[in-house]
């Protein structure tokens, strides 16, 4: 749709999220490891994911802050520039929190506190209101209604851009999947969840995960068949298919094989991607493919350190904004990204 000037490109309807840690051995022992409490919320990483291409005024989300909401990850936030967020303030609860608990190499997850879900709805009448590009992860069901709810606007519509959450990601959710995925623009489950939700057996291959996008392209993706299904697949990865234009392989930027101290943490990263692809549908014409190298640069700076990607510089020359994040350029990523995506289909 064209847009209006005061629409945003990139809104996500992920929850934030303020992410406590645990560690313990393989034996359940603590093991006197610490962190302090983070940003988290994979709304919160789409988002950034975007605003690493887009300036703050064209991507955002809603920020639920409760009393108890701390002064250093407002400060953080800020950094960003507040314009990106929507912060809704209560005075009855507190900010959503989980607890991240690891026992050796096995991570566990769980909230700590009651959930605020956000629809389409909560984007009526703010600044966030219809936005081009609509991202949101949660099970097929609320998938189904929160695009009942876009669908009430008779003059919205939306690129859709859906991330099944990965504990809904099983055999029994595939029809209730295959029931909303006509009015889903993208689709981008994880090589696991893929698999899982297809009943595939075995570890993520190339050909595995290519079968997957096939098997999800053939339940209809999108309006009349047109949408696109993406399947990101760690260090393997991105998998990026459309009934049209076929299959390709996007690499990853780092991986840890390649380059193992480059890969500090890999949480986020997937939100990030959908992030990034979704200023790369606004900033490429709409081309899928080009779009899935923005998504796999924003990723490839999520890695890089736990949590969030850090705004690390920002000038104007010639009137125009130019930022660095951990140092680098994202446009200078994607080049080499581009380049290697020449070499690998040997133009």
């Amino acid at each position: 749709m064209a847009a209006q000037d005061h629409a945003r490109v990139f809104v996500s309807l992920g929850m934030f999220i303020i992410d406590e840690f645990q560690f313990h051995d393989e034996e359940d022992i603590p093991t006197g490891r610490t962190l302090p409490a983070q940003i988290g919320g994979g709304g919160t990483y789409a988002a950034l994911g975007a605003r690493i291409w887009l300036p703050p005024d064209k991507v955002g989300m809603i920020i639920d802050r409760g009393t108890d909401f701390p002064e250093h990850i407002q400060q953080k936030l800020d950094v960003y520039d507040s314009d990106m967020w929507l912060f809704r303030d209560h005075k009855d609860r507190v900010t959503t929190r989980s607890l991240n608990s690891y026992k050796g190499e096995h991570r566990g997850f769980q909230y700590t506190t009651p959930r605020l879900r956000l629809t389409p709805r909560n984007l009526q009448e703010t600044k966030l209101r219809r936005p081009e590009m609509l991202h949101f992860i949660c099970s097929p069901t609320r998938a189904a209604a929160i695009i009942s709810e876009v669908k009430e606007s008779s003059d919205w519509n939306p690129v859709t851009i859906y991330e099944p959450i990965p504990d809904r990601c099983v055999p029994e959710e595939l029809q209730p999947l295959i029931g909303v995925l006509p009015s889903i623009s993208v689709l981008s489950p994880n090589a696991e969840e893929a698999m899982s939700l297809l009943s595939i057996p075995g570890p993520p291959t190339k050909p595995l995960v290519e079968e997957a996008c096939r098997r999800f392209l053939e339940h209809g993706v999108g309006p009349e068949g047109n949408g696109a299904v993406i399947i990101r697949s760690g260090a393997l990865g991105a998998y990026v298919a459309t009934r049209k234009g076929g299959g390709e392989w996007i690499p990853a930027f780092w991986s840890e094989t390649e380059a193992p101290e480059r890969v500090v943490d890999v949480t986020g990263a997937g939100n990030s991607f959908l992030g990034g692809l979704g200023s790369g549908l606004a900033l490429a014409g709409g081309n899928i493919v080009d779009a899935a190298l923005y998504g796999t640069v924003s990723a490839s700076f999520t890695i890089e350190q736990e949590g969030l990607p850090h705004l690390t510089e920002t000038r104007v020359e010639d009137g125009v904004t130019i930022e660095q994040w951990n140092g680098d350029s994202p446009h200078r990523r994607l080049r080499e990204l581009q380049e290697r995506l020449r070499r690998q289909r040997g133009t």
